[in-house]
Order: structure tokens, then sequence, then C-alpha cells
């Protein structure tokens, strides 16, 4: 799905998706491309931020209420503390204006290997779900395979980012991961954030589990050091 107010924009960019062989859905409003997202989510969205009406900040806020759909925004050189917000709210990557095509190919396809809804890069039909294996620790069960999160055999919904993070601190129960490092594992090398982001990120995942589990205490702070996985 892409959304964004220049319909110029919008026309070249589906043009180019579909070359690539994607199916493109448009929408120059974001009010509009709510309503259409939560109805039939896309395998993955690119917001603009500056929009009338609704921007992709506050779509994206929206949106996140009920849903993980993976995210990239589409910002302007100006943008900064917009891209640092929209990363710290649930994005999962952005694209300064102007940009190639071929960048915006190569950012989609990597969030969507990812996110397991393609997982053969390539066309490699050598290598099926088993060789991801799940992540068991205590309650919790991780299954990169099919991006499924649970804690005492209830559901949990993340996003890309938030399941990258909590499976590098899952996969080492007890080692401290320091914010860089987490940063490193959850984003591409030139996606510039800050420690606020991956603050905000665990504080999220803090809150979905506790939604299922309020006495959720797996996720530790290590004040000046960062976070580590408890596995109880």
């Amino acid at each position: 799905m892409l959304v964004d107010d220049d319909r110029n924009i919008l026309t070249s960019v589906s043009i180019g998706l579909q070359a690539e062989g994607f199916a493109t859905r448009l929408y120059a409003d974001g009010s509009v491309a709510l309503k259409a997202i939560l109805d039939n989510p896309p395998d993955l969205a690119v917001f603009d931020i500056k929009m009338p009406r609704m921007d992709g900040l506050e779509l994206l806020r929206r949106l996140r209420e009920t849903s993980d759909v993976p995210v990239i925004f589409l910002t302007s050189k100006d943008e900064e503390p917009d891209e640092a917000l929209g990363l710290a709210m649930g994005a999962d990557d952005y694209i300064t204006k102007p940009f190639s095509q071929r960048l915006l190919v190569a950012r989609i396809k990597a969030i969507l290997r990812r996110s397991e809804l393609v997982r053969r890069e390539g066309g490699d039909e050598g290598e099926g779900d088993s060789a991801v294996p799940e992540i068991r620790r205590g309650r919790l069960v991780m299954d990169p395979s099919r991006h499924q999160v649970s804690w005492d055999g209830v559901p949990v919904s993340l996003t890309v980012t938030e399941f990258l993070i909590l499976a590098a601190l899952a996969s080492r129960p007890g080692v401290i991961r320091s914010r860089n490092q987490l940063m490193d594992t959850a984003y591409s090398d030139d996606v510039f954030i800050d420690d606020r982001t991956i603050d905000s990120h665990i504080k999220r995942l803090r809150r979905k589990f506790r939604a299922v589990d309020p006495h959720f205490a797996a996720i530790e702070t290590l004040y000046g050091a960062g976070y580590s996985y408890a596995d109880g």
C-alpha cells in the first residue's frame, strides 16, 4: 500500500513496484487509507509523512493501536525529528526524498524477508521453514519462520522490529544487549536512530506482554548498560 498526497509519486512508485512483481494499492488521503488498511491489510505499507487531514505520523499512531503491518516512511531532508518519532512509534524503516526506485524496492524486499513474508531470497527452493528454529524460553515461544509469538500459549502480535529485538534478547538469556547492539539487530546500517527509539520499542514490548500477563517481567533493564532477557 502506498499513501502519499503527491499523485505523481504514487504513480511513478506504483509503476516501479509493479515492474518488480508487486501488486499495489494507492491512496492520497491518510484517513481513507487507514480504513482500507484495517479492512484489508497489505503485506507492507509506505507512508508519506506530510499529508493534509491525517499525516503519516497520525496514520501510524492509529494503525499501531490494532495492526502490526510493516511500515516504511517517506520523509524530506528537513524532517529528522519526524523520522526519529516515526521509528519510535513503530515504523520499520524510512527513506529520504528524493529517493531512487531501486533503493525503495531493496528496502521493501529486506523488510518482507525479515517478516518472513518472503522466505526464500532469489528463488532458492532448497531452504524451508525448518531452517529457522523456534526460540523457547520458559513461557515464551517464538517461531521466526511464521513470525508468531506466544506467552503461556496466548498469541502476542509484534511488529517486525519488535520481533527482532525480542529474539536478540531471548536467544541468549541473561546476556546484556546494549542499545547499540539492539539497533544493529533491528535496523539497516544506513538507518540512524537514537537510544530513545530502542527504549520506546522495549516499552511497547512490555505493554503488549503485560496485556497477556500483568506480571510479565522477563525483559530486564540494566541501567547504563542495556537490556537482558530473564529465562524464567
